[in-house]
């Protein structure tokens, strides 16, 4: 679950814990043009569904400390390291994610809601032992975020259904044995035409040349360099949202970014971070919903966004979120 730029889109508006200032997001000079020659089919905005009431939850779950406030947590300032037992709980919980983010990938076909995802993914979560980190965090009403088309991240389900050539962003965390693993991809629904699919495997790639800069004792700076040269090479935008340490703790330091700009600091092994870049067809801008979630593009560009949680070892990072 991206943290707004982690800490942040939310600086004075009502954000959750994660989205960078809009001044940020892109690096200056660079000439912005979509180097594919279909453009993406017009589409009539997004428009809100009707969100159902929140899923309830055994009362065996486990619960993280923030379930049942409403409370939208600080990003904590402390940067998660991790010994062989702790390691072994994120791998356990990330897992999950994965397995969970891959069964509702399955669902995305035109007519299916997200509120039905929604239903699905909260059912295999607590079948599972776990909890869905989402539900109840600073308020949010769901299991998971489905982000469609111009969303840029934190889409409420509800009761829009999918429709053919649209494209979601599904975004899974559990909360299993007191450990947090956090996971999306972006799905194409139906028959998407090639500038969108374009989008997406770029959005892809990016996350991917992110990952492959970590290391231990390699700077934080490295990551948000290697996604903007190669976004440099099509033109398109990277929103203001960031990536975030996970562990014990949904959301804390390091803050990721996905641009020129960067957290100061290296790597060390044992830590765990999100990596997840969000890239526009168009401009960066983005508003909220005035449910207080929903972010989404001003000017209605489409966009995608991929995620892994990734442990850093001494000679690289392992992605703990990956399907085995």
């Amino acid at each position: 679950m991206a943290a707004a730029s982690a800490r942040v889109c939310a600086v004075e508006l009502p954000h959750p814990p994660w989205s960078s200032p809009p001044s940020r997001h892109s690096r200056p000079g660079v000439q912005r043009e979509i180097q594919c020659s279909e453009q993406p089919r017009r589409r009539e905005p997004l428009r809100r569904g009707t969100v159902s009431p929140r899923l309830p939850v055994p009362d065996h779950s486990p619960l993280p400390p923030y379930a049942g406030t409403d409370r939208l947590p600080d990003v904590s300032p402390e940067r998660q390291l991790h010994d062989s037992e702790s390691i072994a709980r994120m791998r356990a919980a990330s897992e999950l994610a994965a397995q969970v983010l891959e069964h509702a990938g399955t669902l995305v076909k035109p007519s299916v809601t997200t509120d039905e995802i929604d239903r699905a993914v909260h059912q295999m979560i607590v079948d599972a032992g776990a909890y869905p980190s989402p539900l109840g965090y600073g308020g949010f009403p769901k299991s998971v975020c489905t982000s469609v088309n111009e969303c840029i991240c934190h889409g409420i389900p509800d009761s829009r259904a999918l429709q053919n050539g649209d494209i979601i962003n599904i975004d899974v965390t559990v909360y299993l044995n007191g450990y947090h693993g956090d996971t999306s991809r972006t799905y194409l629904c139906g028959e998407v035409d090639e500038s969108t699919m374009q989008l997406v495997k770029v959005t892809e790639e990016c996350m991917l040349r992110g990952i492959s800069a970590c290391k231990h004792g390699a700077s934080f700076r490295t990551i948000g360099q290697r996604i903007s040269e190669y976004v440099d090479e099509y033109g398109y935008g990277i929103d203001p949202f960031v990536g975030h340490g996970v562990g014990k703790i949904f959301h804390s330091e390091p803050i990721i970014w996905h641009t020129y700009d960067y957290e100061p600091g290296y790597m060390v092994a044992g830590q765990t971070f999100t990596i997840e870049p969000t890239l526009s067809m168009g401009g960066t801008e983005c508003t909220l919903w005035d449910d207080g979630w929903t972010a989404v593009t001003v000017d209605g560009s489409l966009t995608a966004q991929f995620e892994h949680t990734i442990l850093v070892t001494g000679d690289g990072a392992e992605i703990l979120t990956m399907r085995r």
